[in-house]
């Protein structure tokens, strides 16, 4: 009788081994393999019966939500978006058969509850009836000013960015042409997913948020990053001068670089920054020579991500230097912001920045707090310096200039801002095409205010997609936006993000 018990006590022990080796195969070695397996939608199925909290702006309005699911869905609750494409680069999407994008996937853990803070917090109510432990993203950017971007850039590809120049927040970043979310996160798999093919097919590249995630030539607003280099390097100062000139001929070519318009350009550092000269910042490129360049611009954080908390942005480049000693045409051409001189629209609003900032350049955020259920913080972003690209004298000098190219230069035509406040700014045409090649320039401007106590800076870039952008300048055509944006930021009284009300999006 023992020895039977024996053997079936160890064919008992056997089993066991068996079925915990095969639990732990499949519940642990193979738990990813499982989860992605298209027929395998528990998963799926179990997030989308989870309440997920909004996402809010900073002036209340809210911008993604969840609610219920309509008819017999295989889900309790959907996504949806008020806004409709107004803050689409930002909020992403979260979707049921195509994923998620943008702040939907990297905050997903606070919007439904489940980071360890909130995890901590929901103890309290852990018999409690009330399971929903979603949490809530508040924005630095605001809906009325967001409006005010999209209505100012109207059909015209582009980008505008608005930033708060002592913290880095944004209070604004519309790029068109956008998206509208609310057809991704349509329940109907088959409507998302013709749509979401079509966007992608698109050669505008609608799914990216062109303000930060490309990167487009600069034209003349590139200047300010170079003439900060030279005047920490001491290449240059407000006493250098260059004699007037029509064209300069670099070494190792035979094709001269020009002025724009092939006009006469010259004079010291104030007259050639204020008329926006090329041939001056040519010479000052070859002055300093390409590793001294090279160094100067990347200490403006040039080829590195643009540090926002995105996902994927852009860097900014100014091209391949190997070499480069043998091609110092190519050096000249960059030092007033051509040939493979490339800058992300955000970086742009940055370098502005900077320049009011006394030479920081501060971190760029558009998620001010992250909210749990009851409307209690679990962390706030706290203003943060990524670089400092120049020295508080040379910034100072530079505002001076940016000074002088909005009240006697290139921006003077159109941006001075209502009821005399002060502003600074710098306008670029990026030339596009080649010589015989029909005329295509992108226009740039970059400006911040009031320049004696410096709150916002702006951005505009309108890609060189029409003739109409084509034909103009960065003066011109960029500089009206940037104007209109600066009048709408200080006319439109803030309402600070803890004490604004949760609303409905305007009209």
């Amino acid at each position: 009788m023992n020895r039977q018990i024996r053997q079936l006590a160890a064919a008992l022990i056997g089993l066991y081994v068996m079925l915990f080796a095969a639990l732990n195969y499949w519940q642990v070695n193979r738990t990813e393999e499982l989860a992605s397996e298209p027929g395998n939608t528990r998963a799926l199925i179990r997030q989308f019966d989870t309440p997920r909290g909004p996402i809010v702006t900073a002036d209340g309005v809210v911008v993604a939500r969840s609610v219920q699911a309509p008819g017999d869905s295989d889900v309790t609750f959907v996504r949806t978006y008020p806004t409709g494409d107004l803050f689409a680069h930002v909020t992403g999407y979260y979707t049921f058969g195509l994923g998620a994008t943008q702040l939907e996937e990297t905050k997903s853990g606070v919007l439904t509850g489940d980071t360890f803070t909130q995890q901590l917090r929901a103890l309290d109510n852990l018999f409690s009836r009330n399971n929903d432990n979603s949490g809530e993203l508040r924005l630095t950017l605001r809906e009325d000013m967001q409006a005010v971007a999209k209505f100012l850039l109207g059909p015209r590809e582009g980008s505008i960015v608005l930033m708060e120049i002592d913290t880095g927040a944004i209070v604004s970043m519309w790029s068109y042409p956008s998206f509208d979310p609310n057809l991704v996160a349509d329940p109907d798999y088959e409507a998302a997913f013709d749509y979401v093919t079509e966007l992608q097919a698109d050669e505008r590249d609608p799914l990216l948020a062109n303000a930060y995630q490309q990167r487009y030539m600069p034209g003349s607003t590139f200047k300010v990053l170079t003439t900060g280099a030279a005047l920490d390097a001491g290449v240059i100062s407000l006493e250098s001068f260059w004699e007037p000139e029509r064209e300069f001929l670099p070494p190792q070519t035979s094709d001269p670089i020009q002025n724009y318009a092939n006009s006469v350009c010259g004079g010291d550092l104030t007259e050639v920054f204020r008329r926006s000269c090329n041939t001056p910042f040519a010479r000052t490129a070859l002055d300093l020579g390409p590793e001294a360049f090279r160094e100067g611009i990347e200490r403006w954080g040039v080829g590195e991500e643009v540090p926002i908390d995105l996902p994927r942005a852009a860097a900014s480049t100014i091209g391949d230097f190997e070499g480069i000693e043998d091609q110092l045409p190519l050096l000249a051409i960059r030092g007033f912001g051509q040939n493979d001189d490339q800058m992300v629209p955000l970086h742009m609003a940055m370098v502005a920045a900077t320049v009011a900032n006394d030479g920081a350049m501060m971190t760029p955020f558009v998620v001010d707090a992250e909210l749990d259920h009851d409307g209690r913080v679990i962390s706030r972003t706290q203003p943060e310096v990524w670089k400092r690209p120049i020295s508080r004298q040379t910034a100072g000098i530079l505002r001076d200039l940016m000074v002088e190219v909005a009240e006697d230069g290139t921006a003077s035509c159109c941006i001075a801002l209502d009821d005399g406040i002060s502003v600074a700014a710098k306008t670029g045409t990026a030339q596009l095409n080649g010589p015989g090649e029909p005329e295509r320039s992108h226009a740039w401007i970059v400006a911040f205010a009031p320049v004696e106590d410096p709150k916002y800076a702006v951005a505009v870039m309108l890609k060189g997609t029409t003739a109409e952008i084509s034909a103009g300048t960065g003066g011109r055509l960029a500089g009206p936006i940037a104007k209109s944006m600066l009048d709408a930021a200080f006319d439109i009284e803030p309402t600070p993000a803890a004490d604004a009300a949760t609303t409905e999006p305007s009209e």
